[in-house]
C-alpha cells in the first residue's frame, strides 16, 4: 500500500484553492481549514476576527507516487499573488496571507527552492513575500465551506471574478482558472 502524505497551503480565501487540487489524479482529498495560529478548534468568525493567528488553509492528502511534492508547489503558486503582504486580492488581512507550510525537511527544501526559481523568473514585478512555514495542527473549516465550488458553483465563479483572482491567474500565467 502506497503511503500517503500531507500538503498544507494558505492562498487566501480556502473556496478557491481547493478545485484547483481536486483536479489532479493522486490528489486523494482537499479539505479547507484553518492552520498557523494557537486557538485549538477556532470558528470561521473567529478566524476572520484576525485575533487567532489562523490563515485560511487547504490541507491537501496526496499519493507521492502519483503527483509529486514539487507538482503540488508549482500548482500553488498559479492560484495566488505571492507578492502581497495584506491578503489575496478583495480578502484583506493575515487569515489571507499566503504561506506554504511544510510537513518534512524535504518539503521545506523544495518549498524554498520553488520559492526562489519563482523569484528568478522575474514575472512579478514586487518580491515574493509568501512565507514558508513548518506545518501545526490543521482544524477543517465548517462543513459548509467544504467543496464549496461543487456545492455553490455559481456563487464560487461570482466570487473567483468579482475577488480579482482569476484576472490576476490570467495576466500572470496566461492560463484560464480550475
Amino acid at each position: 500500500m502506497n503511503q500517503l502524505e500531507k500538503a498544507t497551503f494558505a492562498g487566501g480565501c480556502f473556496w478557491c484553492m481547493v478545485h484547483p487540487f481536486d483536479a489532479y489524479p493522486g490528489v486523494v482529498k482537499v479539505v479547507s481549514g484553518y492552520t498557523g495560529g494557537d486557538k485549538p478548534n477556532p470558528t470561521y468568525e473567529e478566524v476572520c476576527s484576525h485575533t487567532t493567528g489562523h490563515r485560511e488553509a487547504v490541507e491537501i492528502t496526496f499519493d507521492p507516487t502519483i503527483i509529486g511534492y514539487g507538482q503540488l508547489l508549482d500548482i500553488f503558486w498559479r492560484q495566488i499573488d505571492p507578492t502581497d503582504p495584506g491578503g489575496q486580492f478583495v480578502d484583506r488581512g493575515e487569515s489571507y496571507q499566503t504561506a506554504i507550510y511544510y510537513h518534512s525537511e524535504e518539503q521545506r527544501k523544495l518549498a524554498l527552492a520553488s520559492r526562489e526559481a519563482l523569484e528568478q523568473t522575474g514575472r512579478f514585478s514586487r518580491p515574493i513575500v509568501t512565507e514558508i512555514l513548518p506545518a501545526k495542527p490543521f482544524y477543517p473549516a465548517e462543513d459548509y465551506h467544504q467543496d464549496f465550488y461543487r456545492t455553490n458553483p455559481s456563487h464560487y465563479t461570482r466570487y473567483r471574478r468579482g475577488s480579482g483572482r482569476d484576472q490576476f491567474i490570467l495576466q500572470h500565467w496566461d492560463t484560464p482558472h480550475a
